[in-house]
């Protein structure tokens, strides 16, 4: 299978989230609203294009696409940038394949390139630890709303980046609307 990973540009966006609205069509733990979610972000202060990524196949059509934006773990005394990862889509055609692994191992190395120590995803409790996510509430890290712990993981993409790091997670306003 030849599939290459690039960053998402500006004239992918219909087709990327033709993609996202396609993934997650018949997803049981889904409110059907991640492709407009990706819109919101992308026109967001959230939005960090080089963390915008697709995967292609050889035909050049998008079959992947994952996205991290900027968020913040808050407390009293600190606040401290993270990214949060949402959403991780491939195309039905090409799930269980790899893709998923691949634009998550492009995803991580690129959030670390580009300076950030840590990411939050709330998703599938037996997909996202094999690629080291835990818990937050490992580090006293809370959703802003209801969410079973084992839903709501954390990544240190820095060892011991979370370690003084305790709050509640804040996401832009894209997520909320």
């Amino acid at each position: 299978m030849n599939i290459k990973t690039r960053q998402e540009q500006p004239k992918d966006y219909p087709k990327t989230e033709a993609l996202i609205e396609q993934t997650f069509r018949n997803e049981v733990m889904s409110d059907h609203q991640e492709h407009f979610l990706v819109d919101r972000i992308r026109k967001s202060n959230a939005f960090i294009p080089e963390l915008s990524i697709v995967a292609v196949n050889q035909q050049n059509d998008i079959i992947g696409q994952i996205l991290f934006s900027k968020i913040s773990i808050e407390n009293k005394e600190q606040t401290t940038a993270s990214l949060a990862l949402a959403p991780i889509s491939v195309h039905p055609d090409y799930q269980n394949r790899g893709v998923g692994s691949m634009l998550m191992e492009e995803g991580l190395e690129q959030a670390e390139a580009v300076g950030y120590h840590s990411v939050i995803v709330l998703g599938h409790a037996n997909y996202y630890p094999r690629f080291g996510f835990k818990p937050t509430s490992l580090w006293e890290i809370k959703a802003p709303f209801e969410v079973p712990d084992e839903a709501f993981m954390a990544l240190e993409l820095k060892k011991g980046a979370l370690n003084q790091v305790s709050g509640v997670v804040q996401y832009s306003d894209a997520f909320s609307e």
